[in-house]
């Protein structure tokens, strides 16, 4: 079955920092078949028949022990990240004028009351609920008055991993 790793915080600011050809061969080494990175934030495609929460454990102690960091690895299929990937906007970018942001989200936090919870802008911020992530997208020009940086820090951000728009939508023709 094809497969997306997405690690949480790493090569984020200078910490955590993971080479992406060492990240290949620790996937390599738990077994993983068709292994590919994208871009140095932990996305990493790849082929293998487990079910996830048993790959997820399994892949989270091989990158513990390849570079001794605790990283959360949340994992997708390719028919979820097709899903997603069709379900944003197409007027949804990511670029010098729209930020457009994918939160992907942990099962205890998966559910469309999610929304409920998310310190939204009115007239600023636009929210979509996709099963698994959250789509949230706003101006360039209100980056500053997004609700999306009172989410920081809080126990519902520490429960996802965010990617832009442009990232999903490649990502989803990776997989393909």
């Amino acid at each position: 079955m094809r497969s997306l790793a997405l690690l949480r915080g790493i090569n984020v600011g200078g910490k955590n920092k993971v080479d992406m050809a060492t990240l290949r061969e620790t996937f390599i080494r738990t077994g993983a078949g068709n292994v590919l990175t994208y871009i140095n934030s932990g996305n990493v495609i790849f082929d293998d028949e487990r079910p996830h929460l048993e790959l997820a454990s399994l892949l989270e102690g091989g990158i513990e022990e390849d570079f001794g960091l605790r990283v959360k690895v949340l994992l997708r299929d390719i028919a979820s990240i097709r899903r997603l990937a069709t379900a944003i906007p197409d007027t949804w970018t990511t670029d010098k004028t729209m930020r457009t942001n994918v939160l992907f989200l942990w099962e205890h936090v998966d559910s469309p009351d999610v929304v409920d919870q998310l310190p939204v802008r009115d007239g600023v911020d636009d929210i979509m609920y996709s099963p698994g992530a959250i789509v949230w997208r706003y101006d360039a020009d209100n980056a500053t008055r997004s609700g999306m940086g009172r989410l920081v820090g809080t126990d519902l951000n520490r429960a996802m991993t965010v990617r832009n728009s442009n990232t999903v939508r490649k990502l989803a023709l990776l997989m393909e």
